[in-house]
């Protein structure tokens, strides 16, 4: 389509996944241009040369069983690259020592009490046999995980099982974040009626397959050379013009379109587009709809946001990485929220990943762990300087260990703030309020991980509908 002109503001996988999507439906005499504060693209996908590996700073996988972003690496050509994790184990340091995650739960709701038996303690163990013979749930409305999980089982499914996952996934607390939000399945097996949290969990996973296939289907995906090599090769095929370190600050109706107000406050440019799509953080997308979209930024004013640190550490190769010995090779290790060290000093760490056993690709004469610090609100936490994180995921990869880790060949410390948006209760009601006002201002779309999901496949979708929204409003003016 000659003469239209789109602008994406963000370049995160969200952003450029519109693009992407924009260059397939408008053609190649579209004009794009994305528009990225950072001084780089990518947002939360980087990947840098670490101990002569490339190695992912921010996600390291996305869902291979959700179709979006398996299907977008296929379409780019990028499938020769694609691998899939060892079946080293899943653990979670609970309860003062680490156990195997156990295998049938749904985001760690139990769907028996043997599966996760070893986990607790025998009381614990004891309620979640008898809560099908409670009296039956019902839903109203959205709840907290945390809340409707303590009435049921009282804490230790909670903070043994439930909240180290979720505090993996969203750096969030069970206690604050949406069920509707964060285990749809869980709810939608409630409403249909199913009274007993144990029963709904069993009936909303799949069968065990009998005999279980082998191999299993893969559960998570990456690239071989990270998945900064998805950013490339989006940024390669959609041809956008890229404005590297250029904060839109303002966002204007006009005549013919769009006008956006980009660069530094004392010599700011003016960009004239037909179209816009914004794949900003929740604070960006408030500040730029406020006069545009009062109701989306309203809504938008009350996402919260977590930060979180990342220590990459490259260790010597003979690094003894066991965690317990009845797990002999650990994809890595989850730490639950009150953890204590032997000396009754508290973990730092909410989750490591052993990379080097997690990833084949990665296996050789460095060992690759990562320590992620940082659940909402824990701010003070993450005003530590980088030496002091250092040595303090140090001192708790030791604990998990049980002996001294060597001194790092490389350690890098890296920063996202406000990386992960909380789907706080009610967050279902919260998105539909900003697409609902959004999708009443022609030839604007929003798109990320604020929306249906802070994995790849879901930030893919969100970009994909949102390129769809913007070419359907430009095309259909074009036979108007």
């Amino acid at each position: 389509m000659t003469h239209v002109h789109v602008a994406v503001v963000g370049g995160g996988v969200s952003g450029l996944s519109a693009a992407h999507r924009l260059r397939c439906l408008l053609g190649e005499q579209a004009r794009i241009t994305v528009v990225e504060q950072a001084p780089h693209l990518g947002g939360k996908l980087r990947t840098v040369e670490f101990a002569g590996h490339p190695v992912d700073l921010g996600a390291e996988a996305f869902l291979h069983r959700r179709p979006e972003a398996a299907e977008l690496v296929a379409e780019l050509g990028l499938a020769p690259q694609l691998v899939h994790p060892t079946r080293a184990a899943s653990t979670v340091r609970a309860g003062g020592r680490v156990h195997r995650m156990p295998s049938r739960t749904l985001l760690g709701v139990p769907t028996s009490a043997e599966t996760v038996r070893g986990v607790l303690s025998a009381e614990a163990a004891a309620r979640v046999a008898a809560e099908p013979s409670l009296p039956p749930l019902r839903l109203e409305g959205d709840v907290a995980v945390g809340a409707l999980l303590r009435e049921r089982f009282g804490d230790e499914v909670t903070e043994r099982l439930v909240d180290p996952m979720l505090g993996g996934v969203y750096a969030g607390r069970a206690d604050r974040l949406s069920l509707r939000a964060t285990i749809p399945v869980l709810a939608n097996a409630l409403d249909s009626g199913i009274g007993s949290v144990v029963e709904a969990a069993a009936a909303a996973m799949p069968a065990p397959a009998q005999p279980p296939p082998d191999p299993a289907p893969p559960v998570f995906g990456t690239l071989r050379g990270g998945l900064g090599a998805l950013i490339d090769r989006l940024a390669e095929v959609a041809k956008p013009e890229v404005r590297l370190g250029q904060p839109v600050r303002e966002l204007l109706r006009a005549d013919h379109g769009w006008r956006l107000v980009i660069g530094p406050a004392t010599a700011p440019e003016v960009l004239d587009v037909d179209g816009v799509v914004l794949a900003v953080p929740a604070p960006s997308a408030r500040r730029l709809l406020a006069d545009i979209a009062p109701t989306a930024a309203t809504s938008l004013a009350e996402v919260e946001l977590a930060s979180v640190a990342l220590v990459s550490m490259a260790l010597p190769g003979d690094t003894d990485l066991t965690v317990n010995a009845d797990v002999p090779l650990a994809a890595g290790v989850l730490v639950a929220d009150r953890e204590r060290h032997a000396d009754g000093t508290p973990f730092t760490a909410k989750a490591f990943t052993f990379s080097s056993n997690k990833w084949a690709h990665l296996t050789g004469e460095v060992k690759f762990v990562r320590g992620s610090v940082g659940r909402v609100g824990e701010t003070e936490l993450l005003q530590r300087s980088d030496e002091e994180l250092i040595e303090a995921v140090r001192a708790d990869l030791a604990e998990l260990i049980g002996g001294p880790v060597p001194a790092p060949l490389e350690v890098l410390v890296t920063r996202w703030g406000g990386a992960l948006p909380q789907y706080g209760v009610g967050h279902l009601e919260r998105v539909e309020r900003i697409e609902d006002a959004v999708a009443r201002v022609p030839g604007l779309a929003v798109a990320g991980a604020l929306l249906h999901g802070v994995g790849v496949p879901a930030c893919v979708a969100t970009g994909n509908a949102a390129a769809a929204r913007v070419a359907a409003h430009l095309l259909g003016r074009r036979w108007n």
